[in-house]
């Protein structure tokens, strides 16, 4: 397939994980790509996957200041067809450990970063483009120690039915992609132990009993990001194996 064709996506936080299986799969199918993410040596190997018209550009959505500096870089290059907003990270910790410092790291990267790219890049979405957000099935899973990551990323699903209403007249769709238990190193932060216990009570509870890949995860944002999806908007795709069936 050629979904992709002709097509300008920008996808933020795109150097590991799903961001990174979804850059390497719509430029297969033909799109013009730009990806961002924030460490220099992932940024390399993303750059050496991908065709020589992509363009790969260090920005850190956590950064307030990262928002107008990826405008001014996508005004050079040109308007945009998607925009996925992928950039982000997870942590978990018991409620009385949350500190000023915390809350606005986390919020800064999964939050606050996001909506400042959307306000920043609106003025670059075509008539007709789509809008994917990265959330997270943390929203409705109501783990104990998970409540800022959940906050942020249920954030995004509210801002996103909005966005979704306000741009609408002008052919503009946004979507929620909701990743579940997938494979991408996400969890990586976390005490092996805690892993592994974490993980198998997790799988425990889908209807689908294995852990899902990025690419799977990606091939639903592809969609949600390709005109297969034109008549898409507001909605929230879960790729979870049925752990939440939304």
């Amino acid at each position: 397939m050629n979904r992709f064709e002709g097509k300008r996506i920008l996808i933020t936080g795109a150097t590991r994980g799903v961001g990174r299986a979804g850059a390497l799969r719509m430029a297969a199918e033909g799109g013009e790509i730009i990806a961002t993410g924030r460490d220099a040596a992932e940024l390399d190997r993303l750059r050496q996957s991908l065709p020589s018209h992509a363009t790969v550009l260090h920005n850190d959505a956590a950064d307030p200041a990262a928002a107008e500096a990826l405008a001014m870089q996508v005004a050079q290059i040109g308007p945009l067809d998607g925009l996925w907003l992928n950039a982000g990270f997870a942590c978990v910790g018991e409620i009385d450990a949350v500190t000023s410092e915390s809350f606005d790291h986390l919020m800064n990267a999964n939050l606050k970063g996001p909506v400042l790219q959307m306000a920043a890049l609106k003025q670059h979405l075509k008539s007709g483009a789509s809008v994917v957000l990265t959330s997270s099935t943390s929203t409705y899973e109501g783990a104990a120690a998970a409540s800022l990551y959940t906050a942020a990323k249920g954030a995004l699903v509210a801002v996103a039915r909005c966005w979704a209403s306000a741009l609408g007249p002008e052919q503009i769709r946004v979507n929620t992609l909701v990743p579940g238990p997938i494979d991408t190193g996400f969890r990586d932060f976390m005490p092996a132990d805690f892993r592994a216990d974490f993980e198998t009570g997790v799988l425990s509870r889908l209807a689908l009993p294995r852990i899902g890949t990025a690419e799977e995860a990606a091939a639903v944002a592809a969609f949600l990001l390709s005109d297969d999806a034109a008549f898409v908007t507001g909605s929230q795709y879960a790729v979870d194996g049925g752990l939440t069936m939304i």
